[in-house]
């Protein structure tokens, strides 16, 4: 194979400068390698980023939301701390917290806004979630009962322009039932805390306060809404929950993150795949480049494929010249691609703020997306993949061309020579 490698080496590129036609037969095979170059690494870039987009979408969900949750017929369990106990025999359950969860409307002067209030026990709540590394000011221990303290999300305080020790007013749906009318019950809360959470849906509608004053506000006795778990492994919960449910009575239900976020995992899943076929499209565009590039090198190369014909190269070599040639050009563009795409997913936090602060512009806006970052995680199969992919692709382009060149017949060939 050592003569069949050499001449394909050489095809790649001019073999002086005055042969105009084979300097531009080297400038098609460059446009190539570079088409290759750009879609492998358009498409380790993107795929690195929607992997980055479900992690950190995960990541920010989970250290606000629980693993499991545990609730009640209409949003209420009497037996929680039965159930607690009960769960807790489980060896992959780590912490369990009760909550209280119902809606409701803060007031602050004229600024109104609807929220989910959660009553938590902040000395519980710790070990299921993460709120207290996401506080902005104050802290979630502030919350005591009695004193009807609350803490909001960041972009919930902004609305209502309200900071810690301002007072609020909030309104239960559960109406008072007078002679008269149905009337609205009110409480005044005073804001000891602010988190962020960088996630719209929590820093914009989120509400915490102590879980005994959430108890008196919707008049729930001793009752709590559900109970939330944390569990060692955050992937095993779908079936942590499944074994949960021996230990639950008929009337109390379990779910578990990956069903309560679905929606959101889903899409991501989705536009992943399609964003993989998409740009793949570019590298299918640029293994097109190969075929042009190697049909043009065979025409301009018949009288070469000729002599070597002549000489006794058989239509296998023939054909493994021009496979080398285009393999080359495919091994090249994808060398290029993925250190281009491996680089730039790497610091993809660093390039995309230099180029929105060059703009003067964000890409992504908090007050439209949830992530108002761009995050990145790159994942080693995924270059695999894309790279097996592309040159297979490329490959494949060389068939066509190569098997062509093998079928010149030498007396044809020379015959104008």
């Amino acid at each position: 194979m050592q003569y069949e490698l050499t001449i394909g080496l050489r095809y790649t590129r001019a073999k002086k400068r005055g042969a105009g036609r084979n300097r531009f037969i080297s400038f098609i095979s460059m446009t190539s390698m570079l088409g290759i170059a750009l879609g492998v690494a358009a498409l380790i870039v993107v795929l690195s980023v929607m992997n980055g987009f479900q992690m950190e979408i995960r990541t920010r969900t989970l250290s606000v939301a629980s693993h499991i949750e545990i609730f009640g017929a209409g949003n209420e369990l009497a037996n929680w701390r039965e159930t607690i106990a009960a769960v807790r025999q489980h060896p992959q359950v780590v912490a369990a917290a009760p909550y209280v969860q119902q809606q409701g409307l803060l007031s602050s002067g004229s600024e109104v806004q609807g929220v989910m209030v959660r009553g938590i026990d902040p000395r519980a709540e710790e070990g299921v979630a993460e709120f207290e590394k996401h506080m902005h000011q104050g802290h979630l221990a502030d919350l005591r009962p009695g004193e009807f303290g609350i803490v909001l999300g960041l972009d919930l305080a902004r609305a209502l322009r309200a900071a810690p020790g301002d007072k609020v007013t909030l309104i239960a749906p559960q109406g008072l039932v007078t002679p008269v009318a149905v009337l609205p019950r009110l409480k005044q809360f005073r804001v000891v805390g602010i988190f962020e959470i960088r996630m719209q849906p929590y820093d914009g509608s989120l509400a915490l306060i102590d879980i005994r004053d959430a108890q008196t506000l919707y008049q729930m006795g001793d009752s709590v809404s559900g109970v939330r778990l944390k569990v060692a492994d955050l992937f095993e919960a779908p079936r942590i929950a499944g074994e949960l449910l021996r230990y639950l009575d008929m009337n109390t239900f379990i779910t578990d993150w990956t069903r309560s976020n679905v929606n959101y995992f889903r899409a991501i899943a989705i536009e992943k795949i399609m964003m993989f076929l998409f740009l793949l499209l570019i590298v299918a565009v640029a293994a097109f480049n190969v075929v042009s590039t190697l049909v043009m090198a065979v025409t301009d190369k018949q009288a070469d494929i000729a002599i070597l014909r002549t000489l006794g190269a058989s239509p296998q070599s023939i054909m493994l010249i021009f496979i080398v040639q285009g393999v080359l050009i495919g091994l090249v563009g994808l060398l290029l691609g993925v250190v281009g795409g491996v680089t730039l997913a790497l610091n993809i936090d660093v390039v995309v703020p230099a180029i929105e602060h060059l703009l003067g512009i964000q890409f992504l806006s908090k007050d439209v997306y949830y992530i108002s970052d761009l995050p990145s995680d790159l994942h080693w199969n995924d270059v695999a993949l894309i790279t097996g992919v592309s040159f297979l692709l490329t490959l494949l382009a060389t068939l066509y061309p190569s098997w062509r060149a093998s079928r010149v017949n030498p007396a044809e060939a020379l015959r104008y020579e």
